[in-house]
């Protein structure tokens, strides 16, 4: 089956917006099924050291080891790449260096917060991982004078034909990648 987005993406609003900030991993603004946990970072005088996954705990307790994939994608400053999403694939990400403006988009149209936006700023100054579920649009842009490096780990080996695409600026879904607070 080749993914598609939904027909009409019920938002709450037509205007361009980032949806709800989410700026606390316990918020209640969540998209269902999008998980957040703080990821320490261990600094010394040499650098610091930063665990991404661990198989068998935190997020990624579920993901199948036989299926598991762990990629990286750097990007520079002002580089968006959005929006993707998969029908079987969960992702989990974790920003290891620069910082990200994350969005997201609930695509499933049965779930209770279908259309839902919400955005994260995450990275360097805020050290998270999230768990991205099946339908679930993602993307992200680099903002900042630093390229951005994001680890994902999947659940699954990575298989194109799970995986839509949608415009960045896609007008559905009516995404703002604008500088916010100007």
């Amino acid at each position: 089956m080749t993914p598609t987005l939904p027909s009409a993406i019920a938002l709450p609003s037509n205007q361009k917006s980032i949806g709800k900030l989410i700026s606390s991993a316990e918020s209640a603004d969540l998209i269902q099924g999008v998980k957040i946990e703080p990821a320490p970072i261990w600094p010394d005088d040499r650098g610091y050291f930063a665990e991404v996954m661990r198989s068998g705990r935190g997020l990624v307790a579920d993901f199948p080891t036989a299926t598991t994939q762990v990629s990286a994608a750097l990007s520079y400053p002002g580089t968006i790449k959005a929006f993707h999403f998969h029908l079987e694939q969960n992702d989990c990400w974790q920003p290891v260096a620069g910082m990200f403006q994350v969005g997201l988009v609930d695509l499933r149209p049965d779930s209770p917060t279908f259309g839902l936006r919400n955005t994260m700023y995450v990275g360097a100054l805020r050290s998270w991982r999230i768990l991205i579920p099946t339908g679930v649009g993602h993307g992200y842009k680099v903002v900042g004078t630093e390229p951005g490096l994001l680890v994902y780990v999947t659940n699954r080996i990575y298989n194109p034909k799970d995986e839509g695409r949608i415009p960045y600026n896609d007008p559905g879904i009516a995404y703002d990648w604008e500088t916010q607070y100007k």
